[in-house]
């Protein structure tokens, strides 16, 4: 592509780097109708720097972010060495943070820190009870151990994968469970367990969580790969105030802006260089095919200065 040929807007960035996310697969491998246009450029997030503005908001050489807004599915995305953008779409690379923790954090941190602001404005804290993670090894819930356990939350980790165990503890997951500690004793409620919980699975496991929270509990909701249905009751939310909260990250800037601020502040990470590793963008392939087989534990990024 020549750069008369990037869509529309008025920043011109430099891309430095873009994660992988589950999305991007499914794009790539024709497993869902994400893309909106054809050819795309696809790639839901990306960090680098401004080439060249339009908009006064921005000059050359200030780091950026840019997600969300049909980027990847209507509006060419990160996988590409220059993309142009509405400024509108930009978000300043707050300080405490460098471009490579942006793009590691990328769609999935924006979506754990906007589960996280959402749970706690919704009453949940530390001295509240233990905190559930469903799919752990994803990137959101990477990110979400990290961030809850640096919080001083006690969290519990649960996964199919066993053999991952000393990597969530690694961030630190006080506990790890598998799958089949879920019960199905065909009650409308099970023992409390749970303050709260960040479910990416959906389907039976969130039937179980909603059973299974503890009174004014707090689920939060932003995945489907064990199905987008799940069966219940609407006992635990009217015996025990349940709240189930939907995470959907397509936020006004303004509030984007407010959560990467507090991304590189108060709920940074700590174990970035265990959750994210770099890849070449020749790898794409790869880690495509990898993340849909569900053999990939944390993020990968693609580092376009590896060629």
């Amino acid at each position: 592509m020549s750069r008369d040929e990037l869509d529309s807007g008025n920043v011109v960035v430099r891309i430095a780097y873009a994660s992988v996310n589950y999305k991007d697969a499914l794009t790539a491998r024709g497993k869902a109708k994400i893309a909106l246009k054809f050819p795309l450029v696809a790639g839901i997030d990306l960090a680098g720097k401004v080439e060249q503005s339009a908009d006064p908001r921005f000059k050359s050489g200030d780091a950026v972010i840019v997600h969300s807004f049909g980027l990847g599915a209507d509006h060419d995305g990160g996988y590409a060495e220059f993309g142009r953008f509405p400024a509108d779409w930009v978000i300043p690379l707050p300080a405490g943070m460098s471009l490579f923790e942006a793009s590691a954090l990328g769609v999935a941190g924006h979506t754990a820190a906007h589960a996280i602001d959402l749970m706690e404005l919704n009453g949940l804290a530390p001295a509240k009870g233990k905190v559930l993670v469903n799919g752990a090894t994803g990137g959101v819930a990477s990110i979400a151990i990290d961030i809850l356990a640096g919080r001083g939350y006690h969290v519990v980790a649960m996964s199919g994968k066993a053999e991952q165990a000393e990597y969530l503890k690694g961030l630190g997951a006080k506990e790890v469970i598998g799958r089949n500690a879920i019960a199905d004793a065909g009650r409308a409620l099970e023992n409390p367990l749970w303050a709260g919980a960040l479910d990416s699975v959906g389907g039976a496991q969130m039937s179980w969580l909603a059973r299974s929270m503890q009174r004014d509990g707090v689920i939060a909701s932003f995945g489907n790969a064990a199905g987008a249905e799940f069966a219940g009751n609407v006992l635990p939310f009217i015996l025990r105030g349940v709240r189930l909260l939907g995470v959907n990250v397509n936020n006004p800037i303004e509030r984007m802006t407010m959560l990467w601020g507090r991304l590189a502040g108060d709920l940074k990470p700590g174990h970035l260089d265990r959750i994210a590793r770099k890849i070449r963008f020749a790898d794409l392939d790869q880690a495509f095919d990898e993340l849909l087989a569900a053999r990939v534990a944390g993020r990968q990024v693609v580092d376009f200065s590896l060629g």
